[in-house]
């Protein structure tokens, strides 16, 4: 029986990575043949030795006298060992030492031998979470050989202090390496290496009264600079990717955002954070929270960091100031992950509870003003001129004596404090205005109803929350509904044909919604606004709404509206996540327990909704991974608080008829956006497979956000420049040029040419002229925008010189 046979079975992953020359090699070690001088014959046998080690399927303890000196003269010797080769020897000891063997210091001695002939970085990198898996679940193991593992891991004092900071953190991502590269000094300076080692003890998921004594004694103030700097590069990073290489030769590529002994130390720096008394611990708390929060790429319901967002969450409630609200509103604007986002919710209920509001009374009171007046405007005299920020600026201006307005800072204040504050105040004021938008959109979609004192106060007279509040349409329930209009007495509501009202202090006030109304109050909201200039911070005037249609009277318990649509999706899974879908994870991986089928699902005003999906493509294309494409499913809604009830079976869905319109309606409106931005139809050219779809839905019939569209575009081609030019047929928006005539699709944007429909592809890009024109809910770089940039260039058609386009123009 040779060295191979004898190895236990149930561990062949490790003789599986030899090749057949080695095995060969292997066969004549095993007839008693020693090495020659070649190096790699002597690593070889060093391998083969390693392999010898086992004591076949029953494991043990004792070896005898002859191999154990074989041992010592492999690992005493100067093998010119590889770093594959330390990778082997430790794969085959750990292997052997999980079945039973348990003469520990015989097991690794050539491992732990061979491992000093790599560099600290290589030693680390293969040992990875060996100390920690040794500690946590092979003790004896952990016990026999943790001063020599210690010994390998520790760089010598000559590496100096960027050495004394890899001890402690390693170097395995780019946070990691900036301290012990850039920071390195300032860290292993005896008045902060002892914090250093403390934060990298933060294991547990919160700190004890202990950890935090000890920290407040460690703390130092050259220990606070550190921390917030390091937190802000914490704040500014995002996730890398690694190229690597198995030993049997597979390639892949890996992510990171930050290894385990990187992140724990950073949560101790979070922790830390509940003893620094400074103004800017929140802001960067709310900005650790929201990076760590979102995931890769900064989308999906998934964490770059879990440990690091609620971290940083959790010592925000520790303070539990109304002062808190403002960060955590924004990192509950910002990220999908339930776990972070129920933390988010137990922290505000707490800080309401003590003002004695329901949470969202409290995010009401705590916007912050960021200093700026009623008009949205803060001004500060610093030197010979006047910083100016403005609440909808896109950057802090600057006024000097003679009162001319300079874009760029001069350059006698351009180092003064007052600038560089004035500009953090701009950043954390752009990040507040998204916050404060979809709160409003969300208090929209949930009905809720304030007393018009309430309205005037938080939302009109805000310098804030007003950009957005005062461009949307508030109502009195039942009764009349208006825009905002500021008057000497207070503020009126005003409707589209000029009638104002204004209500009562205590009077119930609501966001207006297109549900409730008829469709000529709708349309006469729709002129209003296009024709006062009025752009809303989201749809509400030109909102789609979504009714029951006969097909779902019939199908009674589910929709089927948005069934049978293909999908990218990673487009899909990222926008419903930003509308509050969750729980979407499908892929190539154990298809004999679904994980190819899936649900998002999305709470709404005491309904859940599920909408059913499952993975199209061929796995081999997309690495049997995370699925390139979806298909989508029915759509069902249960009460929040109980499936199976009410006579329905759980996996049945309530009737439709039971659910609030507006409630169906919204839930309808995230799909059909949803399928608006990711399905394969609106790609330039089909994906293969997906060819007949692609042609049906690139061209068919319009869906209820593209007739929304088109009922846009009946109000502004009379607006437009090249009106004589254009017109509106059931789904295309006709465009005559010189040279064809083409037809821009309302739903895919998607060009066909008369007279034959030859299909033009045009990559969308950016367009001036259409630019200019005023949409009134619809930023830029949306679907309308791109039909619109389409027109002006196809009308055009005669200047158009981008050879990728003119040679399709020619007739065939």
């Amino acid at each position: 029986m040779g060295v191979i046979d004898d190895f236990p079975r149930a561990r062949d992953y490790i003789t599986a990575q030899i090749d057949p020359s080695t095995r060969e090699l292997f066969g004549r070690f095993d007839a008693g043949h020693r090495p020659s001088g070649d190096a790699g014959e002597r690593r070889m046998f060093g391998r083969w030795v390693q392999l010898r080690l086992s004591l076949g399927h029953d494991g043990g303890h004792d070896y005898d006298d002859a191999l154990l000196a074989t041992v010592r003269e492999v690992a005493e010797g100067d093998t010119p060992w590889t770093s594959r080769d330390v990778r082997f020897l430790w794969h085959a000891a750990d292997a052997l030492m999980t079945w039973s063997h348990t003469n520990y210091h015989e097991l690794y001695r050539i491992p732990l031998a061979a491992i000093q002939h790599v560099d600290h970085s290589e030693r680390r990198e293969i040992l990875g979470g060996t100390q920690q898996w040794f500690k946590s679940y092979h003790r004896p193991v952990w016990d026999a050989l943790h001063d020599q593992l210690d010994q390998v891991l520790t760089e010598p004092p000559a590496h100096g202090p960027a050495g004394v900071v890899r001890n402690v953190i390693w170097d395995g991502d780019p946070v990691a390496q900036a301290m012990a590269g850039v920071h390195a000094s300032r860290l292993a300076a005896p008045e902060v290496l002892p914090l250093l080692r403390h934060w990298s003890t933060a294991r547990s998921s919160k700190p004890s009264d202990r950890w935090l004594k000890t920290a407040r004694a460690l703390l130092t103030g050259e220990a606070v600079a550190l921390v917030r700097e390091l937190l802000t590069m914490v704040a500014a990073h995002r996730e890398t990717r690694i190229d690597r290489v198995a030993d049997n030769g597979y390639e892949w590529t890996e992510t990171v955002f930050l290894k385990s002994r990187t992140a724990i130390a950073v949560r101790g720096m979070v922790w830390t954070c509940a003893l620094i008394d400074e103004p800017w611990v929140l802001g960067l708390l709310g900005d650790v929270a929201v990076t760590c929060g979102v995931g890769l790429g900064g989308t999906g319901a998934n964490c770059r960091s879990e440990l690091l967002a609620n971290a940083a969450v959790n010592v925000c409630a520790r303070r539990a100031g109304l002062d808190t609200v403002p960060v955590l509103a924004r990192v509950q604007a910002k990220v999908r992950k339930k776990s972070v986002l129920n933390n988010v919710a137990r922290t505000l209920d707490v800080v309401a509870e003590a003002a004695g509001l329901s949470r969202e009374q409290l995010l009401d009171r705590t916007v912050p003003t960021f200093g700026l007046g009623p008009d949205g405007v803060r001004e500060e005299r610093v030197g010979d001129h006047v910083l100016r920020l403005h609440a909808d600026g896109p950057a802090v201006t600057f006024v000097n004596r003679a009162g001319r307005t300079l874009k760029s800072a001069p350059q006698a204040i351009r180092r003064d404090p007052a600038l560089a504050e004035a500009r953090a105040t701009l950043k954390e004021l752009r990040q507040a205005l998204p916050a404060e938008r979809f709160r409003l959109e969300r208090a929209l979609i949930e009905e809720r109803v304030w007393r018009w004192r309430e309205i005037t106060e938080f939302f009109l007279d805000h310098p804030v929350t007003g950009l957005h509040a005062r461009h949307l349409i508030w109502q009195i329930p039942q009764g009349p509904a208006g825009l905002p209009v500021r008057t000497e007495a207070g503020w009126e509501l005003s409707d589209p044909r000029g009638v104002r009202t204004r209500p009562d202090a205590d009077m119930s006030v609501h966001l207006w919604h297109p549900i409730r109304e008829t469709a000529d109050d709708v349309r006469a909201w729709r002129d209003f606004l296009l024709e006062r200039g009025v752009r809303q911070p989201y749809k509400q005037a030109f909102r789609e709404i979504y009714l029951l249609t006969p097909a779902e009277e019939r199908t009674r318990t589910h929709s089927d509206r948005f069934a049978g649509h293909t999908l990218r999706y990673g487009q899909a899974k990222a926008l419903l996540n930003q509308r509050g879908w969750t729980d979407l994870s499908i892929g190539h991986w154990d298809y004999e327990c679904g994980g190819d089928q899936g649900e998002a699902v999305k709470v709404l005003s005491g309904w859940r909704a599920r909408w059913g999906m499952y993975v199209v493509g061929d796995p081999d294309e997309d690495g049997w991974g995370t699925a390139s494409f979806c298909a989508a499913e029915d759509i069902r809604l249960y009460p929040a608080d109980a499936t199976g009830v009410r006579g329905w079976g759980a996996g049945e869905g309530a009737p439709l008829t039971e659910v609030p319109p507006l409630v169906l309606s919204e839930v309808l409106r995230d799909a059909d956006l949803a399928v608006g931005v990711a399905s394969v139809g609106l790609d330039q050219v089909a994906v293969r497979g997906h060819e007949d779809y692609w042609h049906s839905y690139g061209f068919g019939d319009l869906s209820e956000t593209a007739r929304t569209r088109r009922d846009v575009l009946v109000r502004l081609l009379p607006r437009l420049k090249i009106t004589d030019r254009v017109e509106l047929t059931d789904r295309f928006l006709r465009v005559r040029g010189e040279l064809r005539t083409y037809k821009i699709h309302l739903g895919s944007g998607n060009i066909l040419m008369e007279p034959n429909d030859a299909y033009l592809c045009v990559v969308p890009g950016r367009d001036t002229t259409a630019g200019k024109v005023f949409l009134p809910f619809e930023e830029d770089g949306g679907m309308l925008s791109v039909i619109l940039s389409k027109a002006f260039l196809l009308a055009d058609d005669t200047a158009i010189t981008d050879p990728s386009i003119t040679r399709q123009l020619m007739p065939a």
